[in-house]
């Protein structure tokens, strides 16, 4: 059985629509005590600081791994995590309007139990318990009236995502185009986790 080491209803709606199953298990860490000038480095900081918290209190024989994920969005190299108000969502979407991002997606897989003992293999060849990546999508945000972003500010979905905005939600109708993992813009790869989970149950 996997662990979600996240709060994110939209990290827990990916996996379950992919049908793998999982439980939640939120971590805890303060995130805010997690810094790094790179955004692809601090969303891995902090994915693995999650999958760990949430391992070293696993207790229960029948959990295989712990997956962590943390997710910002690099734009104009500031780096957006969520807006902490409405007056803050405002200001970086009148910067985001008509331009592009890099939305950062770390991701943390730490074997468990029996799985820690027999570690699959690195791409070094090198035993493993521990998989970790950032997956980076560019996002580009339609041109928007100060009308608009305030009506979409007014929904309190910006407060609740990383960068502003929520691609399976609202915010889906202001983004005009990604290029990389779609999956991986509402809050993880499905298929970076497909291949981990993969040979994690193939050991």
């Amino acid at each position: 059985m996997l662990v979600l080491a996240s709060a994110s209803p939209a990290r827990r709606r990916l996996l379950e629509q992919a049908a793998i199953a999982h439980r939640v298990q939120v971590s805890g860490v303060d995130e805010d005590a997690i810094y790094h000038t790179d955004p692809a480095q601090l969303v891995q900081l902090l994915a693995k600081a999650k999958a760990q918290a949430v391992r070293d209190a696993c207790t229960d024989a029948s959990i295989t791994a712990v997956l962590g994920c943390d997710s910002v969005l690099a734009f104009e190299g500031e780096v957006f995590g969520k807006p902490i108000d409405a007056a803050e969502a405002i200001a970086r979407w009148q910067r985001m309007a008509g331009g592009w991002g890099e939305l950062h997606t770390g991701h943390c897989l730490l074997a468990v139990g029996a799985a820690r003992e027999c570690p699959a293999l690195d791409i070094h060849g090198h035993p493993t318990t521990e998989r970790l990546a950032t997956i980076t999508t560019r996002v580009h945000f339609a041109p928007l009236t100060a009308a608009e972003i305030e009506a979409y500010v007014a929904t309190g979905e910006p407060l609740q995502c990383a960068g502003g905005f929520a691609l399976e939600g609202r915010g889906g109708a202001l983004v005009e185009r990604i290029e990389g993992c779609f999956s991986n813009v509402i809050g993880l790869s499905l298929p970076l986790i497909r291949l981990w989970m993969g040979r994690l149950t193939s050991q």
